[in-house]
């Protein structure tokens, strides 16, 4: 009897546990979708309401007609995408070439691309500020565009050796005979075969260029070039903060990025588990 009730009570605690785990993560969510609908005097109604009385759509309205936020969109959506692509595409390149070929200076190089990754975004400020202003990209799309490929490509590279690691040689071999190059075995025979592996990269880029505030808040003064996170937190002024359109704002915000993840989901759910099964 002892050994069932412990065993219920266990079950009960890891439930409650789960249960509370959910409501933690999607709680704000919530939250951030149920203000966007509310007007600015019941947001700050006590006790607070968990559902709109006055249902409104004017955030959302405000969002367009006063603050500017499709040029900002627009201006995340081209970024994020464009350093993507750039990215995914020299780091395929360069994963390929480090999976397949052996030279002298392979460990050294593993090791620089790493380095990369090791220091925090903040310490390359001033340097990537310098050069930017230097060559005239200072307040550009094309300085975040160079800033984002910096530092998604070494994580590119590194995501993407193990998937190339992953293909047997014989294949390639098989092509070698056949006749076949060392470029069309890489795009017609391993380009294909990693697909899973460059879109699981190709999410974890976008998200990180999607969200990213340093440098967008650094390189760019210009209102009609920032990008979501900067012009989000713009919402929060000397006199008052605005939390109508910011949630407004997020709701939007996260919208392309469950589009693409849904879109590439099947993609993404073989790129992770891809190499976890032998046999």
């Amino acid at each position: 009897m002892n050994h069932i009730y412990q065993k219920k009570l266990n079950q009960f605690i890891k439930y409650l546990l789960i249960f509370i785990a959910i409501l933690w993560t999607v709680f704000p969510i919530y939250w951030m979708l149920n203000s966007s609908f509310k007007t600015r005097v019941e947001q700050f109604s006590i006790p607070p309401t968990f559902f709109p009385k006055n249902f409104t759509f004017e955030n959302y309205t405000a969002l367009f007609t006063e603050l500017n936020f499709q040029s900002m969109l627009a201006n995340s959506l081209v970024i994020s995408l464009v350093s993507t692509a750039v990215a995914i595409t020299i780091g395929a390149l360069a994963a390929y070439s480090l999976s397949r070929f052996d030279f002298n200076a392979k460990p050294f190089v593993l090791g620089w691309i790493l380095i990369t990754r090791i220091f925090p975004p903040v310490t390359f400020v001033i340097p990537f500020y310098t050069i930017m202003n230097q060559i005239g990209l200072l307040n550009t799309r094309t300085a975040l565009i160079l800033s984002y490929i910096v530092f998604n490509l070494p994580f590119s590279i590194w995501m993407l050796i193990n998937f190339f690691n992953e293909i047997p040689v014989e294949i390639e071999e098989s092509a070698l005979v056949d006749g076949a190059n060392q470029f069309e075995i890489f795009y017609k025979i391993a380009l294909p075969l990693t697909a899973p592996g460059i879109a699981a990269t190709a999410i974890f880029n976008v998200v990180m260029s999607w969200n990213e505030f340093l440098y967008s808040l650094i390189f760019v003064q210009t209102p009609d070039l920032l990008t979501l996170p900067v012009g989000l937190a713009g919402l929060v002024t000397e006199y008052k903060i605005l939390w109508g359109p910011m949630s407004a704002g997020g709701v939007i915000s996260v919208i392309p990025i469950i589009i693409f993840v849904l879109f590439m989901e099947k993609h993404l759910i073989k790129g992770l588990t891809l190499g976890s099964v032998k046999g």
